[in-house]
């Protein structure tokens, strides 16, 4: 043994309890709701915040609380593909041996440093205190380290690292860049044609924020009613649409939550004005939404059918979203019935309707603005699992149309194999009918395309990526 005195140690630092920040703890629940449940962030988060506003105390949420905690949850959510590959660079594993509940702590730091004006420091301290809360001291040396290799450059310098040069693979380097599963890149580009320039602000436009649209329905609100609200503007295209502004919320609109107007995107009030406004050879009595869950497009058709005497039938395979759809037609001033049926197997006679709408179930790319987690979950296998029903769907408006009527067939999806290829597909079986010109119904719509179907976009358009096509029965 030596002789040398024992030093004496040196006082550790006593321990300091983790300090618990309610809107990063609530962005992290969020996180791991879709994470765990595969539930959609815009069904998960606004009870989340209520429950938060509802408190008492330091946890209880302001505007701005909301509005960050929204920031983190949808921001981190629209860059995952782009803040995996960064992380991805910082850790010594593959990211797949990472611990979900950690990359969720991860993911929301990497979005405060590259993606928001936080400083880093503020925003690495943040995450290191969020991971104590929720995942241990262990584990939040691990989120420290991490972050402070992301924090040493900014976003553009990180995605010169990580994302492959554009002309040895333009697909990857634009799924890296813009965040979307390489397929998601390649449908999108193939649909929509032309150059870099074109994709690329597709891809740029999925990832913004997506304004709040209203609709003012027919009868029962006017848009001059809704532009008296606070942070409201007029819709780009549609005569019904009113926009509102960062902080707008629908929820304190009181046409909104007396049923008189609601939430829908300009989209999709175009698609069902196209079909309420297309000619029509004979009478104009009876209209059927075929695919009527939630019920956004059966409540504009009810008021429109409502102005001219006309029945509307709105059907819904699922009860359950067959109940939202009856709730969106509370009130309707005309004639309605809503029913819970299967458009594949119809319980109506053939020929009985005037003007049909179907807005197929379809994998949603059209809206990745909107659910941004819709882009990791979905697959390009998912496409054969709707094909048969959009063409089923399609083929019973066919027949449910009367000669000399109109169907419109509509999808949130521009993604060919959904679109153009069912119609092409229905259409040889069906000598019967054919396409008209669906443009001139989008009265004021740029860029519109060669037609006779219409692709709209969130680039162009400033919509969810709708598309239409209009045909008409012959015989």
């Amino acid at each position: 043994m030596s002789d040398q005195p024992r030093r004496p140690r040196k006082p550790g630092k006593p321990y300091r309890r983790p300090q618990k920040d309610p809107v990063r703890v609530l962005a992290f629940e969020a996180l791991r709701a879709v994470d765990e449940r595969d539930a959609y962030a815009n069904l998960v988060l606004p009870p989340l915040l209520r429950k938060a506003r509802e408190k008492e105390g330091p946890e209880k949420f302001d505007a701005r609380d909301a509005a960050l905690a929204t920031e983190l949850v949808y921001g981190t959510l629209r860059r995952q593909g782009t803040y995996d590959a960064i992380i991805a660079d910082c850790v010594d594993r593959p990211l797949r041996e990472v611990d979900p509940p950690v990359l969720d702590v991860l993911s929301l730091g990497v979005h405060q440093l590259l993606g928001t004006r936080i400083p880093s420091h503020a925003a690495v301290s943040a995450s290191v205190e969020l991971a104590r809360v929720v995942l241990g001291d262990g584990r939040a040396k691990f989120v420290n380290a991490v972050l402070r290799k992301v924090a040493r450059d900014d976003l553009d310098g990180w995605l010169e690292r990580v994302a492959p040069p554009y002309d040895e693979d333009p697909e990857d380097h634009l799924a890296v860049v813009h965040s979307h599963p390489r397929w998601v890149v390649s449908a999108l580009w193939d649909s929509l044609g032309g150059g870099r320039a074109g994709i690329e602000d597709l891809l740029a436009a999925d990832n913004e924020r997506p304004e709040v649209t209203l609709v003012a329905r027919p009868g029962r609100a006017t848009t001059d009613e809704l532009l008296g609200e606070e942070a409201a503007v007029p819709g780009r295209w549609s005569p019904y649409a009113v926009r509102l502004s960062e902080g707008g919320e629908p929820g304190a609109v009181e046409a909104v939550r007396e049923g008189r107007a609601g939430v829908q995107d300009e989209g999709s009030q175009l698609v069902a004005l196209a079909l309420a406004h297309a000619p029509l050879d004979g009478p104009d009595r009876r209209w059927l939404d075929g695919c009527a869950g939630p019920g956004g497009k059966a409540a504009l058709l009810g008021a429109l059918a409502a102005e001219r005497g006309a029945f509307l039938l709105a059907s819904e395979k699922q009860p359950h979203r067959a109940g939202l759809v009856a709730r969106a037609l509370e009130g309707n001033p005309g004639p309605y019935q809503v029913i819970a049926a299967d458009g594949t197997r119809p319980v109506w006679r053939p020929g009985s309707f005037d003007r049909v709408l179907v807005d197929v179930p379809c994998t949603g790319l059209g809206a990745l603005r909107r659910r941004p987690e819709a882009r990791w979950r979905r697959r390009p296998e998912d496409l054969e699992g709707f094909a048969p029903l959009q063409r089923g769907l399609l083929r019973g408006a066919l027949e449910a149309v009367r000669v000399g009527g109109v169907v419109a067939y509509a999808t949130c999806s521009p993604h060919l194999a959904e679109t153009r290829a069912v119609v092409a597909d229905v259409l040889k079986q069906h000598p019967g009918a054919e396409l008209f010109d669906a443009r001139p119904l989008l009265p004021g719509v740029p860029a519109l395309g060669e037609g006779p179907d219409v692709q709209l976009w969130p680039h162009l358009h400033g919509t969810d990526a709708m598309y239409l096509a209009l045909v008409r029965r012959t015989s």
